[in-house]
């Protein structure tokens, strides 16, 4: 009986390049085509310019005094500025820190403590946060900082914050500036940390969080994403040709692998149609740019096609496109297939740690193997199946996908013991997730070992929030698990146990995580209750939880893919 064991077989080899290097070559070879088009920013540079802005902001960060191998933050929504960042980033030896833009100050705090960020490049704001203000909080001394440069007790290694926009603001320095401080020996010093750069050194560091509580940074090369974002994009057939709109955030490998990684590989067009995702936003872009490919969520999905005026749009141009971040609906490929012209749609499956892809369905598989798995594991990557005991089991037999090669990262930044347990001695990453492949290849996922929450593609995990609510002096004991939702696919629920003696309101609890904590993770659902269901053994028994409270809200599984 055969294994579930697959290995990625294919006659292209994978690039030994950094990602300024392959940058370099597809902008000389496609100068003229348009590389990026931000519609909120009225901005649109051939690949020419964008090689141009990116290189004098990368001799710019040099001239500030960063060296390679140090962390750069980066906490904004969409813009221009990030994709400039990532590549100059890249090409100065410097390694891109994603800071999440829905982060509030603990979080921000223990992110960049964690990696030692030197340098932080943040927006002004975005929707109902008020990034400067925030920083301002979290670091005093930015106001009575001299020529601009930090020295901060709580992130003793951070020395420069610059920020987005026209604006001057006491400490912090303009993005807008950086490039002007290069001369010719910047120049010169970047073309020499571009011939010693190596692939396999680290390149960008992105937050995941886990079941111990705190956000894990996974460390990625520039052989890990920029080899998943070509075979992403071959998967989809994307040529210098294509038009990809991008409403995903960048801060995600979603967004900047899968998305700017790609288009640039294959020198196609980036394309931006907000700052965050508005469906209106993309649905006039896609009309307007003429765009041959889409990416979302579910979620997001949903939001375009009953958006009441998604009738009034010309999708015509649209061919292929990504539907990934959590299970996708049977009805809604139908529907996307059929309402936005995206034949050609493709289903990815992966996890940060592996930079992100391990299955990808292909443009010709039937629209039956595209809503029922999520495709055949990617060029050079091994995938096997396995129980609870490590071996590894039949075709057909569920158990946990662990996954080796290219693209698993480098590990955790500065957490060998969490490394240690994600990745084995020989190389496998265990993911977590439950799943089976069949006799033809195809991956089925299954289920989650872990209690994860997906919530409209971002990933919540119930240990981190319930260390952060155990804070509240009120608070003996918390519970947190996910809930079926209809929009969001689940949603945050939240079982409290308060001190004996005292009383709280739902209010009061959301309350406390307002401004701390990202918004997609304050418990939708909140109940009070006086103790746990527990097993024979004392293990508190989540499912019995959720049973109850879809029986109480009269909450429906959503059927999925």
């Amino acid at each position: 009986m055969a294994l579930s064991f697959v290995h990625g077989i294919d006659p292209m080899p994978l690039t030994y390049n950094t990602i300024g290097q392959e940058f370099d070559v597809i902008a000389d070879r496609f100068r003229a085509n348009d590389a990026l088009v931000v519609v909120h920013q009225s901005i649109r540079w051939s690949y020419a310019e964008l090689k141009q802005r990116a290189d004098r902001m990368a001799a710019g960060l040099i001239a500030l005094g960063l060296q390679p191998g140090d962390r750069i933050g980066i906490w904004a929504s969409n813009c221009a500025e990030w994709v400039v960042t990532q590549i100059a980033s890249a090409k100065a030896g410097l390694i891109l820190v994603n800071i999440n833009p829905a982060y509030r100050l603990s979080e921000l705090q223990y992110c960049l403590r964690k990696v030692g960020c030197r340098a932080l490049v943040t927006a002004e704001r975005t929707k109902s946060s008020d990034y400067l203000r925030m920083l301002q909080s979290l670091i005093p001394e930015l106001s009575g900082a001299r020529d601009a440069e930090l020295h901060s007790e709580v992130l003793p290694e951070l020395r420069w914050v610059m920020r987005l926009g026209e604006e001057r603001t006491p400490g912090f320095l303009n993005f807008a500036d950086i490039p002007a401080l290069a001369g010719p020996s910047e120049a010169t010093r970047l073309q020499a940390i571009g011939s010693n750069l190596q692939p396999d050194s680290p390149v960008n560091i992105q937050f995941t969080s886990g079941t111990t509580g705190r956000p894990k940074g996974a460390t990625l090369s520039h052989l890990n994403i920029l080899n998943n974002a070509f075979f992403v994009g071959r998967g989809m057939h994307l040529t210098e040709c294509d038009r990809i709109c991008i409403p995903v955030p960048l801060y995600h490998c979603f967004g900047m692998v899968m998305g700017n990684l790609a288009a640039i590989t294959h020198g196609a067009t980036m394309i931006y149609p907000a700052e965050t995702f508005d469906p209106r936003c993309t649905l006039k872009t896609i009309q307007e740019e003429r765009a041959t490919a889409v990416y979302g969520v579910p979620t997001m999905f949903i939001a375009e096609l009953d958006h009441p005026e998604f009738g009034s749009y010309d999708l015509s141009t649209l061919r292929t496109g990504i539907m990934a971040g959590s299970p996708c609906p049977i009805e809604l490929m139908k529907r996307v297939v059929r309402d936005m012209h995206l034949d050609g749609i493709t289903i990815c499956y992966g996890m940060t740690e592996t930079s992100p892809v391990s299955f990808q369905s292909s443009i010709d598989d039937s629209l039956e193997r595209r809503v029922s798995t999520v495709g055949r594991v990617s060029p050079h990557v091994q995938v096997k199946v396995v129980d609870a005991e490590g071996k590894c089991v039949p075709r057909g037999v569920q158990g946990e996908l662990c996954t080796r090669g290219y693209s698993v990262m480098i590990g955790y930044w500065d957490d060998e013991q969490q490394t240690r347990e994600t990745l084995d001695p020989a190389g496998w990453l265990r993911t977590g997730d439950l799943g089976a492949i069949d006799e033809e290849g195809y991956a089925h996922i299954t289920g989650r070992l872990k209690d994860m929450i997906i919530r409209g593609g971002e990933n919540i995990y119930p240990r981190e929030l319930e260390e952060y609510l155990f804070r509240h002096e009120k608070i003996l004991a918390v519970q947190v698990f996910g809930v079926p939702d209809g929009k969001f696919g689940e949603e945050v629920c939240a079982w409290i146990q308060l001190k004996s003696g005292v009383v709280a309101s739902e209010a009061e609890i959301r309350e406390f995580c307002q401004g701390q904590i990202a918004h997609y993770k304050i418990p939708r659902y909140i109940r009070f209750v006086s103790e746990f269901p527990l097993t024979a053994t004392g293990k508190v028994q989540k499912f019995m939880m959720r049973e109850q409270m879809k029986a109480d809200l009269g909450l429906v599984e959503q059927r999925t893919a």
